[in-house]
This record gives C-alpha cells, structure tokens and sequence, in this order.
C-alpha cells in the first residue's frame, strides 16, 4: 500500500488539544493549521500554527461544529488531512464521511466504527452481544418522558441519564427519584444538543461506588490491534473527570488481561482503526462492566504516553498513512506511574461556576525530568464564555506511584494563575489527601471528602496583610509611592531604605478589607518575589503588579490585591434586595417564570447555558417576581441584573 501524501494537517479543535497536536505534526515536518472562531482569533493555538483559517461566529455551532467551513478550510490552506481533537466533531461520523469524500484524509476511525460505537446506545447493544457485562439499563429509541419513567422505575434509582453521543460530562445527570426525572431529563438533552447536536439519551443504573477504569487501544489498517495498557479515572465531578492515572492503581495482570483482551474484542468486532478508549466500570469485587466506548483521542492519553514512552499522536498520523503498529502486544511498555490532573478556569467555593475573564498572571511549573504540561493559553490571553473551560493539563511521571504524586504536588505548587479563579488549589489538596495518597479511589471520592477538599474560607492572616502592603506600595510607580523620581532608591526592584513617613493602605482581598500603616521597610521587592526577613530567616512570596492589582502568591494560593476605595464600595452596597444576578457571562436558555407569578424557594428562575454547560437560577427565597430583564437566547454579562424577586 501506498502511503498517502501528506505534508500538512489541520487541526479541527482549539485550546490545548489543538497545541498538543500540532507539537507533534512538526515533529514529524508536517506543517500545521489551524482553524478558529471570531472569538478565537489570537487564541493560543492560532499564534502556534503555520496557517490559520477564520470559521467566523462565536459559539461552536457557528464556528468548530460546521463541517462544511472546516472542509472548505482544509482545501483552502492546502491541508490534506485533518485531526478532530476530542470534543466537537471528534465522534461524528457525518464529519468523518464528509473528509473521506472531500478527499483528505480523517486521523480518526473509520465512520463505519464511529456510527458503531459513537452512540453509547448501539455500542451497549453491541456488547451484549459479544457477552461484555453490562450495566442495566434502557438504550432504545423511545426518547419520550414517559418511556424513561418506565425504564427507571424498572430499573430502580438512582439512574443515570446519559447523552447517547455524548463525553466529558456534557448532557449527564444522576436523577435521585421520579420528583426529578422530568426536569433532568429536559436539561440533559439541551446540553446535549449544544454540544453534540444530537439529543438522545440512554438511563441506565447508577452504580454506588464504582471505579472507572478504561483501556486504550489502538489498531491499525492491517487488522492489528493491541491495547496500550489502562486508565483509573475515577476521581470525577460531576461526571467529568478530574484526575486521572496510569496504571489504574490494585489492578492485577489478570484483571488488565482481561479487560485488555475484551476492548480489543470491540474493536476489532467493528473494524476499527485509529486510537481509541473503551470504558469499564469496576466494582469493589473486581467485576467489570462496558460503559461506552470513545472512538477518538481522549483528554487523558498523557499518562498512558508517560508509561509507555509512545506518541499516540505520531501513531494516529502513521496509521492514517497505512503504516502497521510498530509493535505486538507483548512488547508494549509499562514503565513507572504517571498521574494528571485537569486545570479549569471555575470557582470550587461557588458551585465550581465557570469563569472567564483575562489571565493577567499566567506562569506554569517548571520544565524538568517527569514533568509535562499540556495547555491552551498563555499569559494575557481571554477565557470566552462560549467553550469549555478547560485551560489545560499538569501530567507528573515517576517510577512508582508516590514520586508521581510528589512531582504532581510540587508542579502545582509552582503554578500561579491570577486575574480569575481556577480549580487549582483544589487539585492540590485532592493530590495531597491521605485518602488519594493511599489509592483509596472510586467515583464519590469528591463527595465523601468535600469538607476537606473544599474547606470554608478562613480570614487572611496578620501576616499576609502586613506583606502584601509593603508589596503593593513597592510596586507602584515612584510618583505615587511620593519618591523622588530621581533618586536611585525609587527603584521597586531591590532594597529600600524607608518609607515616606505617612504611608496608610486601604486593601482589599478576597473581598476582605484592612487598613495597614507602614513606617518602614520590612520586605525587599525584587524580581517579582517579595522578600521578608525575620529572626535571620528568609521567605519569599511572588509577588506580580499588573495594573490596579497586585498578586501576592501566600500558602501556595495567589491572591489579587487592590486598593480599597470605601465609597465606591458604600454605593455597591445599595443593590436592591431580592434581585437575582448572572453569576457569570452566557447565554440564556430559558425563562421559566413569568411577572406576577409567586414562586416557592429554591424553584427555578432561568436557565443559563455558559462553557457548553447549562446552570439553573434558583430562587434564594419565596416570592413574586416583580419584574424580569432577560429574555431567552439574549446574551448576559456576569453580574447583570435577570430577576427582581419580591
């Protein structure tokens, strides 16, 4: 067989998949496009490619979802393949079909095996045919509320309810009992068709206490085909995972064989060709059941690369050119342990709401042996409201599981994000929970330790304030500190003499506020770290000023300081009583309500749909909505008044 010619690859997708891709395309001297939405034009993995192609629009049904303009961009930058990433159109057998007819090359499985396996339903069904195990479950047609109600009843609670072309968490919800059947049911197939386009749905029972572990396989266009050893992915919220591991820690040789051999049994029942991942459920008895299987890279093949030494990329391209696998079964590696951990623009202390916004501060760990990380952005870049907020991925490698974990913990440690929270501190204290440190993993470990990994805010100390005064002050310019301009001493990058004697601070942090009086120097600011002296030890913080703010980096968690401007704050005070505000920029989805009706508390107001994912308002208190001022499909900005409640 003649390899196909291919000397440049377009990658359908954004954020750090569309880097990661494109690092190993040049690796192999292939050059790289990349496609964006209007949003997305000085996005990161725009800057890092050799072309880039405008898809217009802003959400993705405008833009990375239009099979038509990626292909139309294909042919225009000269492109003869195209990578789909994960997400978007990476499981579409339509955008596949369309490729192959185009000409061009997919990087991905045939559409035979994605029409197989990209619906969760047909795949089940597939499965029970080849006596995989199965979780009970319905996976018909029937999409109608009544047929799910059935279903669960017969099934038992609690169920789950799962987007049949779904992945990542998008259009899945655990449904307690019938009370809440139609409402989750509704918000599931929205998500659902947002993000896939496609609103089928399957329940199935919702397993207590479950681990999820996954095998990845890969197959050639020879009809080889071996699995690359497996995944534990069981530390997940919500359904998406947020922590994930290679080799899946207690698992035998006996146990990887046979889920091994029973992945690489569904591949090749559907002929498969390509990366993929099939995704088991493993119980406390050691007893596996097929979940689905996703026929593309996923977010997690990091730590099967770290394991193995292998690039999955560099494998897609060369098997999309006909090359056999370089390798049997028997000779695929499996050296050490690697974890990774998932880094998302979201505040963990409300409701892990997404963010968006600027990142003033962005400065990732250091480079070094083990270490690796994958992302998406880089310092002054904008989070939009319209994709996942995922920024990108820490993956620690070490020859046993606990030196991966240290390298983990100390990765994240050195990572310093401001001008928007993130869920990194709450990674953090995951990787360093006794509980994760001794394996202790299945799918409620979020839940069951949420006190700990999600801990009440606590006053900034004593300490903290007194250090981030001198930082501040040191770092504005000399003509506000009151210097003398022309004085070698004005500089903010090393040690000072004194102060000017009157030198009072109104800060606020955190939305804390206190006033500190500074009558001289008992810190150096230098380089971007504020050094603090006492007793004859040294400590220093990172400390960064970025216009009006200044990040001051105190117990591994970096804090924005201002300057606290009293009677701006007295006016923001007087916000009406009993107004619901956007808690963050999106689109609105729905509005259930209508003026003068009288609501109970806790009913749903407003359906807001930010990140791909949708967010339900909810009444803080009982009430009548006095007046409304939002209308669905309008776009919001966060803070933006929606419901006046009386």
């Amino acid at each position: 067989m003649t390899a196909p010619l291919l000397t440049c690859v377009l990658v359908a997708n954004r954020g750090e998949i569309a880097c990661r891709v494109m690092r190993t395309a040049k690796a192999l001297g292939l050059s790289t496009v990349a496609v964006h939405s209007a949003t997305d034009r000085d996005a990161r993995h725009c800057r890092e490619a050799d072309i880039c192609v405008d898809l217009g629009g802003s959400k993705a049904a405008d833009s990375y979802l239009r099979i038509d303009k990626i292909i139309s961009a294909a042919k225009a930058s000269g492109a003869q393949a195209i990578h789909p990433g994960y997400g978007f159109l990476s499981e579409n057998a339509d955008f596949a079909r369309a490729i192959e007819a185009a000409g061009l090359i997919f990087l991905g499985p045939p559409a035979s095996a994605i029409d197989a396996m990209g619906s969760k339903s047909a795949a089940k069904a597939l499965m029970e045919v080849a006596g995989v195990p199965l979780v009970p479950g319905y996976h018909g047609e029937a999409q109608d509320l009544e047929t799910f109600r059935l279903a669960a009843d017969r099934i038992g609670y609690p169920v789950l309810l799962k987007a049949t072309a779904g992945g990542g968490g998008k259009g899945m919800k655990v449904v307690e009992d019938v009370s809440q059947l139609a409402e989750a049911l509704a918000s599931a197939q929205r998500e659902a068709l947002s993000s896939f386009g496609d609103a089928r749905m399957l329940v199935e029972k919702y397993v207590l206490k479950p681990r999820h572990v996954e095998i990845q396989i890969f197959a050639d266009q020879h009809g080889n085909c071996l699995y690359l050893n497996e995944r534990d992915c069981s530390i997940q919220r919500r359904h998406q995972k947020v922590v994930e591991e290679a080799p899946a820690p207690g698992l035998s040789a006996e146990q990887r064989q046979a889920m091994g051999e029973a992945a690489v049994k569904a591949a090749q029942t559907i002929g498969y060709v390509g990366a993929g991942t099939v995704e088991f459920l493993l119980d406390a008895r050691g007893e596996f059941f097929f979940m689905e299987m996703n026929t593309r890279l996923q977010v997690e093949h990091p730590v099967t690369e770290a394991i193995t030494g292998l690039d999955l990329v560099a494998w897609q391209i060369r098997v999309a050119r006909g090359e056999a696998l370089p390798i049997t079964q028997a000779q695929v590696p499996l050296r050490g342990h690697a974890i990774e951990v998932r880094l998302y623009a979201e505040d963990p202390s409300h409701d892990f709401l997404p963010q968006t916004g600027r990142l003033e501060v962005y400065r990732e760990s250091a480079a070094g042996p083990g270490r690796r990380v994958d992302s998406g952005v880089s310092e002054g870049d904008e989070v939009s409201p319209f994709y996942d907020p995922m920024l990108g991925k820490l993956i620690a490698w070490g020859e046993d599981r606990e030196q991966a974990r240290l390298r983990l913990l100390a990765m994240l440690d050195e990572f310093a994000i401001g001008g928007l929270k993130t869920n990194l501190s709450f990674l953090r204290r995951i990787i360093g929970h006794p509980a994760f440190a001794a394996a202790e993993l299945d799918t409620g470990f979020i839940p069951r330790y949420q006190e700990e990994l999600l801990p009440a805010a606590q006053p900034l100390p004593t300490a903290f304030w007194s250090a981030a005064a001198q930082a501040f002050h040191q770092s504005q310019p000399p003509q506000v500190r009151g210097d003398d301009t022309a004085s070698p001493w004005s500089a903010n990058n090393g040690f000072r003499s004194g102060l000017p004697a009157r030198t009072l601070l109104a800060l606020n942090c955190n939305g804390e506020q206190q006033v500190i009086h500074l009558s001289g120097n008992t810190a150096t600011l230098r380089d971007e770290h504020l050094v603090i002296e006492q007793d004859g030890v040294r400590r220093q913080h990172l400390a960064i000023r970025r216009a009006d703010t200044l990040y001051l980096r105190w117990d591994a968690e970096l804090h924005g300081v201002r300057l606290h401007d009293q009677i701006a704050a007295v006016g923001a005070s007087h916000v009406a009583q009993g107004g619901l505000t956007a808690p963050m920029n999106g689109s609105i989805v729905r509005v259930l309500v209508e003026v003068g009706q009288t609501v109970e508390a806790g009913a749903q107001l407003v359906v807001l749909e930010a990140m791909k994912m949708e967010h339900s308002l909810r009444a803080p208190h009982g009430g009548v909505i006095k007046a409304l001022f939002c209308l669905e499909g309008e776009m919001v900005s966060e803070g933006s008044a929606l419901v006046e409640l009386e």
